[in-house]
């Protein structure tokens, strides 16, 4: 990304715009307003999705179909971030839809740029099975009756991938997506079981399921990201973000039965954190003593990802020792 090749008029419309939540139909009024924002805006939600693939290819999942859906594409970097990940020469194809014909337009063509063996084309809804879906950043924006048409591809789907921004209202909409889904889907991450969230237990209003990506390395350091973030007004730190994948033919489990995740990030204090472990039980607050595991306790503190503990605790709620599974 060059600072200086950026066209800020355009990123100042779409900010206040539809990333402010303000746009009303589609926002693209040209060519130059998407690769203005794949440049920037995009590469950022670029990260989420990073993120939360690297948790899959720890976790040794793939997707079986060879055929990609970008739903909602935007500048397309989404389904460009999945194919980079898995491998192109794991898929026949990538189609793409939007609303706008000027974003399909500019996704199929840069996605046929970087990957010249893969067939990318317009989606064309013919009623058939969809493969992978793919789905990112949509549910602020979607009135009803698109957000039943998602659902309905989603119904038709091998398996999806699902990002969203990671604040309360967003991540408690996944949740209730999430839950209509579970007799036809099963449940590859972030959630550690198979049951109903325990966010939707009386009390947990207030908490959301959301996790952290990290930029690149390099990026803060970076001059022309730097002065990006500065007359954006954005953050380069990590991204909050929640996400759901789905798939209707499970591989084998990568996730013991006994296994937890942290929503979000431990909070440190003098002498202890807090955490919002997520698993099979419920989501329970539990407490870390630095003086119990100081080296837990730091890398709580440091490590931004979303990996699996096996927690041991006492019956006030104190973890005693833990191990990454």
């Amino acid at each position: 990304m060059n600072c200086e090749n950026l066209d800020w008029a355009i990123l100042d419309r779409l900010r206040a715009g539809f990333l402010g939540g303000g746009a009303q139909g589609p926002y693209w009024q040209s060519p130059a307003d998407l690769a203005n924002y794949d440049a920037t805006y995009a590469e950022r939600i670029g990260w989420k999705w990073d993120a939360a693939l690297h948790e899959l290819t720890r976790r040794a999942w793939h997707p079986h179909a060879r055929t990609v859906l970008d739903w909602g594409c935007g500048s397309g970097v989404a389904g460009r971030r999945v194919l980079s990940t898995f491998g192109a020469e794991n898929f026949d194809a990538l189609h793409v839809w939007d609303h706008s014909p000027l974003a399909r337009t500019f996704a199929v063509d840069r996605a046929r740029t970087e990957f010249p063996s893969v067939a990318v084309a317009e989606f064309t809804d013919t009623g058939q099975p969809v493969g992978l879906l793919v789905v990112s950043h949509v549910l602020n924006e979607l009135p009803t009756d698109a957000l039943a048409q998602l659902l309905a591809l989603v119904a038709r789907a091998d398996a999806v991938l699902w990002v969203e921004p990671g604040n309360h209202v967003v991540s408690r909409q996944l949740i209730g997506i999430r839950e209509t889904l579970t007799s036809a889907f099963h449940i590859v991450a972030p959630c550690p079981h198979q049951g109903a969230c325990g966010l939707l237990a009386a009390a947990r209003e207030r908490d959301w399921c959301h996790f952290f990506a990290e930029p690149p390395p390099g990026v803060q350091n970076d001059s022309h990201w730097v002065r990006f973030g500065h007359r954006a007004g954005v953050d380069l730190r990590s991204q909050a973000y929640a996400y759901l994948v789905l798939e209707k033919k499970p591989s084998a489990s990568t996730c013991p039965n006994d296994a937890s995740r942290i929503l979000g990030r431990a909070e440190h204090f003098k002498g202890f954190a807090r955490i919002l472990s997520c698993e099979a039980a419920g989501v329970s607050s539990l407490e870390l003593q630095k003086r119990a595991n100081a080296d837990l306790f730091k890398e709580l503190k440091k490590d931004a990802s979303h990996p699996l503990y096996r927690w041991t605790r006492d019956d006030r709620g104190r973890i005693t020792s833990a191990e990454r599974v």
